[in-house]
C-alpha cells in the first residue's frame, strides 16, 4: 500500500470549497453546459459520494467483507432538492469528513489495505482500491467545473 494516497486523499479535502470561490448563487445553480449537472450539483454529489465513500471504507476496516450498497447518483442529484441546499455548507461537510476520514486511515495498519469489501454493482473491492478511486474523483469533477466556470466567465 502506498501511504501517500492517503495524503492524496487528505490534500483534497479543500477543492470543493476553492472551485466555488467567487461565485454568486446564479453561477452554482445556472447550466453553463446543458444537459449536465451545474456546479452547484457537482459540489453536493462530491459531498454525498465521500460521505457514501468514507462510510464503505470504514466498513471494509471494521467489518468482515462487508456489502457496499451502490446508488444512483443521478436519482440522487434529481430528488433530493440539490439545487436549494447550500454548496458552501456542502463543501465544509466535504472538507471535514475528509479530513476524519483520513485521520482514521492514517492509523490503520498496512494490512487493513488489502481488506476487500463485496460492492453490489463492481463486486469485489479492496480498500486500496476505493481510496485510490476517491482520490481521483474529486479531480474528475474539478475539470467539468472548470470548465463550466470558464464558460460563465469566471475562471479558477
Amino acid at each position: 500500500m502506498n501511504r501517500e494516497l492517503i495524503e492524496q486523499y487528505a490534500a483534497g479535502a479543500d477543492v470543493p470549497a476553492k472551485s466555488i470561490v467567487g461565485l454568486e448563487r446564479a453561477d452554482l445553480v445556472a447550466f453553463p453546459v446543458p444537459g449536465t449537472w451545474s456546479i452547484q450539483q457537482i459540489i453536493l454529489h462530491l459531498m454525498d459520494s465521500d460521505l457514501i465513500g468514507a462510510d464503505r471504507m470504514k466498513r471494509i476496516a471494521a467489518e468482515e467483507r462487508p456489502t457496499l450498497v451502490g446508488y444512483n447518483e443521478t436519482a440522487f442529484g434529481n430528488r433530493l432538492g440539490y439545487e436549494h441546499l447550500s454548496a458552501r455548507d456542502a463543501a465544509e461537510i466535504f472538507r471535514l469528513n475528509r479530513l476524519m476520514t483520513a485521520e482514521i486511515l492514517r492509523r490503520l495498519p498496512e494490512s487493513a489495505f488489502s481488506r476487500v469489501g463485496q460492492h453490489t454493482e463492481r463486486g469485489e473491492v479492496t480498500l486500496e482500491q476505493l481510496l485510490a478511486g476517491y482520490v481521483q474523483h474529486v479531480d474528475h469533477h474539478l475539470v467539468f467545473i472548470r470548465d463550466k466556470r470558464k464558460r460563465l466567465g469566471k475562471p479558477l
